[in-house]
């Protein structure tokens, strides 16, 4: 991803704050460190303790936003189970996608078992699951995720963060992949770049695109 993406996924992030639950713990946290020096100058009992509290929940709030943002660069990738940031896995056997007549690669999917049908799009960062496919698949957002806004046909739409247990085609496997969703998605659904970059390579050989894993294994269901 480049640093001009990386900077517009940022500030995409911050304008959508207000919407997610961050914008009430970010509130909270400068409530607490703004009143509690307050209280603390004038002898209020936890004037001190409010001020601390305050503090701490704006350092805890910070490491989680830089967690979640390192997750979009495979080289900086953390992984954080407790926090429900497992790491992201993808591996299995070279797989090769034809392109479809009209000029993308369509590819069919299993999430989590169910079905789905995914366009490969070099130019999204995140993988993109429509809201009646993540009905199926049974995806929840994220708690406490950042908030996404996607540029679609329609209009910028805010999207949540979740994270595919299991997703599955041709001989590749991904575990454990972040994902974005949204209501007004539409039905297109995305492999983004945060599945590729975690491939070995993946190339375009006439009208056909490879995908080869970081460690080839015998192909999936072998």
């Amino acid at each position: 991803m480049t640093l001009a993406g990386a900077w517009d996924q940022l500030t995409s992030m911050v304008a959508a704050i207000p919407q997610t639950a961050l914008l009430a713990a970010v509130l909270l946290a400068l409530a607490s460190s703004g009143i509690g020096p307050f209280m603390a100058r004038r002898n209020v009992v936890f004037g001190r303790m409010l001020t601390t509290f305050g503090i701490a929940a704006l350092a805890a709030i910070l490491l989680t936003v830089v967690l979640q943002l390192s997750r979009l660069e495979p080289r900086f990738d953390l992984d954080v189970p407790d926090m429900g940031m497992p790491a992201q896995v993808v591996e299995g056997g070279e797989t090769r996608i034809p392109m479809a007549p009209d000029g993308h690669f369509w590819l069919r999917a299993t999430v989590n078992g169910a079905p789905v049908d995914f366009m490969v799009d070099t130019g999204a960062t995140l993988t993109a699951v429509s809201d009646n496919a993540a009905r199926r698949a049974g995806l929840q957002a994220r708690r406490g995720g950042l908030p996404i806004s996607l540029n679609t046909a329609n209009g910028v739409i805010a999207a949540q963060l979740t994270s595919i247990k299991d997703l599955r085609f041709g001989n590749v496997a991904a575990r454990d992949l972040d994902a974005v969703m949204a209501e007004n998605f539409g039905e297109t659904n995305v492999i983004g770049m945060n599945l590729l970059a975690r491939l070995k390579s993946w190339r375009v050989e006439g009208g056909t695109l490879v995908m080869v894993p970081r460690q080839p294994q015998q192909a999936i269901g072998q």
